[in-house]
């Protein structure tokens, strides 16, 4: 991102953000509008119960109240506060998302385009705003121009400051055709020139979906809060019912009995607000949002909170092997000579065949041969040589140098020259490279004019550390399957090395798709990522489907996530931070619903004291009067949920457990200490209510 949005990340990570704290709290207030309140049925309840309550104060005023004036206030107050506290967890994790948002729109600016009747860029430019640009229009970008809106690159390569998007500094090359031919707006092309064809029209921009995706108050609910909203408004429907039948019982009984006092309304209005969910329906948006905006954090853009909660629920990962478990690029590993062959001379020509291959594999062999027999690079100049670059056609690259021909290539490719000059491959060479071969690694023959020398192995590099977390993913009840291109003997020795549960090789969009829907009939989530247009497809059934922002924008659009940093391996990632928003909304929950349990022992013997006295046997916590008694619970009721919102929006960590150890987990942790806390908390504001004389 930009400095602005590094630094809005980085104040981010630190919880509350002094400059987000002011305008949350304003937007806490503006919330309090009835048809805000009515979206959450929880909070429209002690919405209403405010109400209620400071219309009883102002009738306690004129002196027809049902209770003191003085504990109506304490209790309308703090009812208040409660739907505040409430407010400001949701507007904090929604400025979070607007802030950057605000940094993104500040990447945006018109720019003036240079139009093209068609796509050879040598033809007349019409000079057109980029807000006047629509899909299909074809648009020439040279050195130091802004990239005027998302597209194709049809003609061209060039290299493009991607910085304002994804933070990363370093510059991409995107070219016509292949799987790196996706431009985005408010990029700047650094050298050479592009033709562009725009694929969306102005206010469909990838830039002005990121906006519209970072907002939190933009998000829909996903089904699993949809359910839980639900959830808590049946409980709430319950407890309200039950409440409003007390009045009339506790009525008759005085009557019947002669003697006590009635429960007042305010009583009740307190009882309700304690014993309905309010600590979870308080927080519930907060988590929702602050999941999302934990995605912008990690630069995944998430089309909708679905997807974000989907990512929690995966049960299949569908990886690529290249640049996710692998590091990407083939290294050697091991000279193994013919016999007859010092390895140290096999060694010399294979680093010679390898100087002018500027390929990351041919790079590997010129280091393997100097650590392992200390040779030293060349002066090209003086050994008059002349190098044989790599062609489709001979499949080998290699040297001509005094009176030497020396080759390197593949098996069948080394094998042809070797027959053209008049040479055999040795059956101990070709024994060599199959050996190689179902070891997993990839042989590469080096020939000096009609003798072959030996093999090269070059080997896929698994990244450190992956194969820990596929056993950390293995634990969640993750199961991780690799997608390959390479043979299965190549592809089954990586999958062991790497340690995944299973592999596709030989993978073509056709074979993908369908390993993708087999999962999915046995009532499974799936999740993978792709950069291509032949991973379109996939991407596009698939439940998480991320697309690396250098790929196509066939692949973009199939997909519900976009990796900015284009980083395969941040799948992995992205399923952490779905099960942590899962398991975050769990564990509060837990806390939520055990913490009322605390509360009942607290305001129901204060609230029934007056009418059946022998119910203060259940005042475990021998609290000072039944005023101080609801009181206290009510204003722990609010402080509970200022108390949570840290961590609402940081997340509990997701823990590598199956979902029977994640709940045990949630009820020991969550569910003993939301039992436990309100038995002191509400202990000690009654013992601070009676010190202050408040109650």
């Amino acid at each position: 991102m930009t400095p602005t949005t590094d630094r809005i990340g980085a104040d981010r990570s630190k919880g509350f953000d002094r400059a987000l704290f002011v305008p949350a709290l304003l937007e806490s207030v503006r919330k309090l509008a009835p048809q805000r309140q009515f979206r959450n049925p929880v909070m429209f309840v002690v919405f209403v119960c405010s109400l209620m309550t400071t219309c009883l104060w102002l009738q306690a005023l004129f002196g027809h109240g049902e209770a003191p004036a003085g504990f109506i206030l304490w209790v309308s107050l703090w009812l208040w506060f409660t739907l505040l506290f409430a407010n400001f967890a949701e507007a904090l994790a929604e400025g979070r998302g607007k802030a950057q948002a605000q940094a993104l729109r500040s990447a945006r600016r018109d720019v003036l385009a240079n139009k093209l009747p068609s796509p050879n860029r040598l033809g007349t430019v019409t000079p057109t705003s980029a807000s006047d640009l629509r899909s299909g229009d074809l648009v020439l970008v040279q050195a130091n121009e802004q990239v005027p809106g998302d597209g194709e690159v049809i003609e061209g390569a060039a290299s493009v400051d991607e910085s304002a998007i994804t933070g990363e500094s370093a510059p991409v090359i995107r070219e016509s055709g292949g799987d790196r031919s996706s431009v985005t707006g408010g990029t700047r092309v650094l050298s050479d020139w592009l033709v562009v064809r725009i694929a969306n029209n102005p206010g469909e921009s990838f830039l002005d979906r990121m906006i519209a995706m970072v907002e939190g108050a933009s998000r829909r609910k996903t089904p699993n809060e949809i359910a839980l909203t639900i959830l808590l408004a049946k409980l709430t429907l319950v407890f309200l019912l039950a409440c409003v039948t007390l009045l009339p019982y506790s009525l008759y009984s005085v009557q019947a009995a002669g003697h006590g006092e009635p429960i007042t309304i305010t009583v009740l209005v307190a009882l309700l607000v304690c014993l309905i969910p309010t600590t979870i329906g308080g927080l519930l948006s907060a988590i929702g949002i602050a999941g999302m905006d934990r995605m912008i954090q990690a630069n995944v853009i998430a089309t909708s909170g679905r997807a974000v909660e989907a990512a929690g629920d995966v049960d299949v990962l569908l990886l690529d092997k290249t640049g996710t478990i692998t590091l990407g690029n083939r290294q050697a590993v091991a000279f193994h000579p013919a016999p007859g062959v010092a390895v140290e001379a096999f060694a010399d020509a294979a680093q010679l065949a390898s100087l002018a291959d500027e390929t990351p594999e041919g790079r590997s062999i010129v280091v393997l041969a100097k650590e392992k027999f200390g040779l030293r690079e060349r002066d090209l100049q003086q050994h008059d040589m002349q190098f044989v670059p790599f062609t489709a056609q001979t499949r080998m690259s290699g040297v001509d140098m005094a009176g030497r021909q020396i080759r390197k290539g593949a098996l069948d490719a080394v094998e042809r020259y070797l027959i053209s000059v008049g040479g055999t491959l040795p059956a101990e060479v070709r024994r060599s490279a199959e050996i190689v071969a179902r070891q997993g690694a990839t042989p590469l023959i080096v020939a000096d004019g009609r003798h072959a020398l030996g093999v090269i192995e070059l080997k896929d590099i698994v990244k450190g550390g992956i194969r820990e977390r596929f056993v950390e993913l293995r634990r969640m009840g993750i199961k991780t399957i690799m997608i390959t291109g390479d043979n299965p003997l190549t592809a089954g020795a990586i999958a062991g090395e790497a340690g995944v549960d299973d592999f596709l090789a030989e993978a073509t969009p056709e074979a993908k798709l369908k390993l993708i829907r087999d999962i999915q009939a046995e009532g499974r989530l799936v999740a993978m990522c792709g950069d291509g247009t032949n991973d379109a497809p996939a991407l596009a059934q698939a439940d998480v489907a991320v697309a690396m922002n250098t790929g196509t924008q066939a692949a973009k659009e199939a997909g519900n996530m976009v990796d900015l940093d284009s980083n395969p391996t941040k799948l992995i990632e992205i399923v952490e931070i779905g099960k942590q928003m899962l398991i975050t909304r769990g564990a509060l929950t837990t806390f939520s619903v055990a913490n009322d349990v605390a509360k009942y022992f607290a305001i129901i013997p204060a609230a029934f004291a007056s009418t059946y006295p022998a119910l203060n046997a259940l005042n475990v916590m021998h609290l000072a009067t039944p005023q101080s008694a609801i009181l206290s619970a009510v204003i722990f009721n609010a402080l509970i949920i200022i108390v949570l919102i840290p961590l609402a929006l940081r997340g509990v960590r997701a823990r590598a457990l199956a979902a029977g150890a994640l709940l045990r987990r949630n009820l020991l942790v969550y569910g003993v200490t939301g039992l436990l806390v309100p038995f002191v908390g509400i202990k000690l504001i009654d013992m601070v209510l009676v010190l202050f004389g408040l109650a």
